[in-house]
């Protein structure tokens, strides 16, 4: 569900992606209408007409499966940071950053939102969820301190502003998930930064 463009693969790179999205959409499928708990691995493996064998390949675990759904996150995040232009204030780079990942969502609610609501209420998946957010938030610390000129181990600012984008992410995310999709993501997030601009433009004073 990726918003960017993928580079050129080989002819056995687009096998195995086509394997990869038969078992997750065969996962993704299973999960949101069964519940996590219900769903084994031999499941997914049928209903994606592969061997058990085969699922091990690309997966560890179902966990893994659902987790990847939304893998491509902070790397969107992180790219579209990288390319908006360098005199922007950090408030708005930030604010179309993490916009990509949820406009995405929102753009294919019918499959996104059953699973967002399926990560956000199962605990193991929620913990996986998180783990990969305190990644993406060293990343996008990374390139922010980079854009800024500014050290990310010393410097205080990278890591308060990306932990700041990434708990409007989160919670919009969350909003969205309870609304049942009512919400618009776009209209919370820019809402989230309305409110966030004045302290992440401040950049100077931290």
């Amino acid at each position: 569900m990726s918003s960017r463009p993928r580079p050129e693969v080989s002819l056995a790179q687009r096998k195995r992606q086509l394997v990869s999205d038969e078992l997750t959409e065969a996962a993704l499928q299973l999960l949101a209408a069964k519940g996590y708990d219900a769903v084994t691995v031999d499941e997914i493996a049928l209903s994606a007409g592969v061997s058990k064998r085969t699922f091990f390949r690309y997966f560890a675990s179902k966990e893994d499966v659902v987790v990847q759904f939304l893998a491509d996150m902070g790397g969107d995040i992180r790219a579209e940071l990288a390319d908006r232009p360098a005199a922007e204030r950090p408030s708005e780079a930030l604010r179309h950053a993490v916009r990509v990942p949820l406009a995405a969502c929102s753009g294919h609610a019918e499959r996104a939102l059953p699973v967002v609501q399926l990560i956000l209420r199962t605990p193991a998946l929620l913990a996986r969820f998180l783990e990969r957010q305190a990644q993406w938030r060293e990343d996008l610390a990374a390139e922010l301190a980079a854009r800024l000129d500014r050290d990310a181990e010393s410097d205080l600012y990278p890591q308060l502003a990306a932990g700041a984008a990434l708990t409007a992410f989160h919670t919009v995310l969350r909003r969205w998930s309870t609304s049942d999709g009512a919400e618009d993501p776009a209209d919370l997030i820019d809402r989230a930064f309305a409110m966030l601009a004045p302290a992440l433009d401040q950049v100077d004073q931290v």
